[in-house]
């Protein structure tokens, strides 16, 4: 082998890698907003997921690029999983289009015949039209141009390789020779980051006469699997449901690699079948193509059905201590059948609520900066749960409750909305705090951190779950908070009309405490109602008669 081969060979990668970036960043470019619009729309139903997967991996030419868009609307949350996991389906089937492209193109037309004047046309429109959408569709053309003209150089290569080196002959033939062409296929995709160029590669090496049809394919399973890399690497510091639809690509393609090593005979040999009958012109490129499409449609086939349980293991997995907290822990649906026992659960997962709220209530006020990201996750772990408890509430009222369960059932939901307003307040009074400069008043500055501790402290005895909670020093708590809220409001108008505050700091600060005013009101009428829901629940109706109902 000679350097100048060796340099061919690169430079023929070369320029078919930079043929692939020009065209799938020129498509990327003329399709704007276009592509996320298409992939938004696609996963209404699984076979459109499908479709559509197929059809936007075919025009962009990379599997890489869908994959890692759909990770970034998963990340996002524009993208459920099972959404997700079909558009992963369809990319896989649409980056055989390449194959085809090779086999059809690359080795039945003169290249360089229709190659050149696309590079050329390509760039014209490029530097006439700028980096707008048309002068994108420049640059898209130009890259195509250029892929095939790496194709060509490559194809010339190995055609001079071919009578020398038989790649074939590395492993004996056996169980060896197999780990070792998935392993080159593997590292191909891994080094270029690109399944296209690798299975290119392998399919002018086989057109060359380099390694065998059988080899070939081995390789193509390698490189289809390696190009799980760009999902995992696009995943790293990503949210859970983003790492789940890496890993639901990973499985797709070595599940898929797999039962193409095991049928591999069979398949190569139907595929042969298939060429006798097309005649002369069916190389074995063009069957390796079919190969390639062929597998991984077998793969969509098999793993269609098994999608659903496939999600359920993954929301399993790489799960936070956010994502569990947010799980009920108490709603049980085998037990609405039993009332007394579904509405304590209620209760007891109102009460888990209560907890969050709180504990967002009091990170508010001890803060002066933005919103932190615990706050955020707070919410969110909040809002599930009074989802959750909502579709329990609403599987109790359409079983047959008892009359005394049934007037009490809509305190709970009062529950709910009272602690969701508190949540609601806290974000809140985080998010005007930027609005408050520096107070250079002592006197408002020590009232204001006295109303905030106030507030705390009610807060604290608001906790229906300690044994001393009382009611009645809840709400005279409450009581002295409102006392200190129109204290401090007078305070602050005093001090606009003698100019120690300006009008805007005046409008910022009385929104403030009235923020934290109002938060803690719905604080204090969630402990009333809950703690009502739990007296409610510890008494058991005698024989014939009715519990009390709950009065607001």
């Amino acid at each position: 082998m000679t350097l100048l081969i060796i340099g061919s060979l690169l430079g023929g990668v070369g320029l078919f890698l930079l043929g692939m970036m020009l065209l799938t960043d020129g498509l990327k470019l003329a399709a704007g907003k276009t592509l996320r619009n298409i992939l938004e729309s696609s996963t209404k139903t699984p076979f459109r997921g499908i479709l559509f997967g197929t059809l936007i991996t075919s025009i962009v030419q990379s599997s890489g690029v869908v994959t890692v868009a759909i990770i970034g609307f998963v990340n996002a949350g524009l993208m459920s999983l099972a959404q997700a996991v079909t558009v992963i389906y369809g990319s896989n089937i649409g980056t055989t289009m390449t194959s085809w492209l090779v086999a059809l193109i690359g080795f039945k037309l003169n290249i360089k015949a229709f190659a050149l004047p696309a590079i050329g046309l390509g760039m014209m429109q490029r530097l006439m039209k700028g980096p707008g959408r048309e002068g994108a569709m420049g640059e898209a053309l130009a890259g195509f141009g250029v892929f095939f003209m790496g194709i060509d150089v490559l194809k010339t290569s190995f055609e001079v390789l071919g009578p020398t080196i038989h790649l074939a002959d590395f492993g004996g033939g056996g169980l060896l020779s197999v780990v070792l062409f998935i392993g080159i296929g593997f590292l191909m995709t891994l080094i270029m980051q690109s399944s296209s160029a690798a299975i290119a590669i392998t399919l002018t090496a086989t057109a060359g006469g380099v390694i065998s049809m059988e080899s070939a394919a081995v390789l193509v399973i390698g490189a289809n699997v390696g190009s799980t890399s760009t999902a995992g690497l696009a995943v790293l510091g990503a949210t859970p449901n983003a790492k789940r639809v890496a890993a639901a690509h990973v499985a797709f393609n070595v599940i898929t690699g797999i039962v193409a090593l095991c049928l591999l005979p069979l398949l190569l040999k139907f595929l042969t079948t298939i060429q006798g009958f097309l005649g002369h012109d069916a190389g074995p490129v063009t069957v390796l193509a079919m190969f390639h499409t062929l597998f991984n449609v077998l793969g969509v086939i098999i793993l269609w059905p098994l999608t659903n349980v496939m999600i359920r293991r993954l929301k399993g997995l790489f799960r936070t201590a956010e994502e569990d907290e947010a799980k009920p822990v108490y709603l049980d649906r085998n037990v609405i059948s039993t009332p007394v026992l579904a509405m304590h659960a209620l209760e007891k997962e109102l009460e888990r609520m209560g907890n969050i709220a709180m504990r967002m209530a009091k990170g508010a006020l001890s803060t002066e900066i933005s919103k932190s990201p615990q706050l955020v996750k707070d919410k969110l772990i909040f809002d599930q749960l009074e989802t959750s408890v909502g579709e329990f509430v609403n599987l109790m009222q359409r079983s047959h409750l008892p009359a005394y369960l049934d007037e009490a059932l809509p305190n709970s939901l009062r529950v709910a909305g009272y602690y969701a307003a508190v949540t609601d307040l806290a974000i809140m009074i985080v998010e005007k705090q930027p609005e408050i400069q520096p107070l250079e008043e002592e006197k408002i500055a020590e009232k204001l951190n006295h109303f905030k501790g106030a507030i705390v402290k009610m807060l604290e005895i608001a906790d229906v779950a300690l044994e001393e909670f009382s009611l009645d020093s809840s709400e005279e708590s409450l009581k002295r908070i409102i006392d200190e809220y129109h204290d401090l409001k007078s305070m602050l108008l005093r001090a606009g009309t003698h100019g120690i505050l300006n009008v805007r700091q005046i409008v910022a600060l009385l929104d403030l405490i009235s923020y934290m005013r109002r938060m803690s009101e719905q604080a204090a009428k969630g402990a009333r109602y809950l703690a009502g829901l739990m007296q409610f629940a510890k008494a058991e109706p005698l024989a014939g008669q009715k519990k009390e109902t709950l009065q607001e």
